[in-house]
């Protein structure tokens, strides 16, 4: 089947494969310029966490020369140090961050109720899910900088895969974390302030604690994700 028949017809597995197979060979940086070349770059959305590896990506892009806006989902419950941070590298890339924020009366009831302590699946939902449920429906594709290393969930994922009607683009799952770090150092990439400290992967303040990978997150209960990847 010819590359342009095989975008324009609605998301199956066949189509998620296909691209798959031919993604599977190329580096980070070959994916994300093949993927503005494969797709309208006015139906791409780009989102950043600006967690400790969100650097990474983030300079993967700017060495291919795109200008993409960076979405950031602020729900009020981020630390200091990751704002600051996002508001660090935004000046060094010279990013557009575009910010979504949670409906203000849910916010306010999550905070109110606690609802961190006793229902983080739903406090997830009201503060991260719904934000970006609202825009998500103009795009086609949406790139993210998941990497398998960080739990068995994101391990099984592959490059792209679909969810809930729009199809996920995972430019660096594959990378192992030894390269990930190297290439940080490398390129003397700045670090998120709270990684040094023992935070290897960072969230909301009251859900996040220090450990390795991921294990620092929703540490007392079987949570792993949020619910925007899963």
């Amino acid at each position: 089947m010819e590359k342009e028949e095989e975008l324009t017809v609605s998301w199956n597995r066949k189509n998620l494969d296909w691209l798959n197979e031919k993604y599977a060979v190329l580096s980070p940086e070959q994916r994300i310029a093949e993927l503005y070349q494969d797709f309208d770059k006015d139906k791409i959305l780009f989102t950043s966490s600006f967690g400790t590896t969100a650097v990474y990506l983030l300079h993967l892009m700017q060495k291919q020369g795109i200008r993409q806006p960076v979405h950031f989902i602020d729900t009020t419950y981020h630390f200091d140090k990751t704002i600051d941070y996002k508001n660090k590298l935004t000046e060094i890339f010279n990013l557009e961050v575009t910010e979504l924020t949670p409906e203000k009366k849910g916010n306010e009831l999550s905070r109110i109720a606690e609802l961190y302590k006793y229902d983080p699946d739903r406090c997830c939902q009201i503060n991260k899910v719904q934000p970006l449920s609202g825009i998500k429906a103009n795009y086609d594709i949406w790139i993210s900088g998941l990497m398998g290393w960080q739990n068995t969930f994101r391990k099984n994922l592959s490059i792209f895969e679909e969810k809930d009607g729009i199809v996920k683009f995972y430019p660096i799952i594959d990378v192992e974390e030894d390269e990930a770090l190297s290439y940080i150092q490398f390129h003397n990439l700045p670090e998120h302030p709270l990684k040094p400290l023992g935070y290897e992967s960072v969230g909301c303040k009251h859900c996040t604690i220090k450990g390795e990978k991921r294990n620092g997150r929703w540490s007392q209960t079987v949570k792993t994700e949020c619910g925007l990847h899963q």
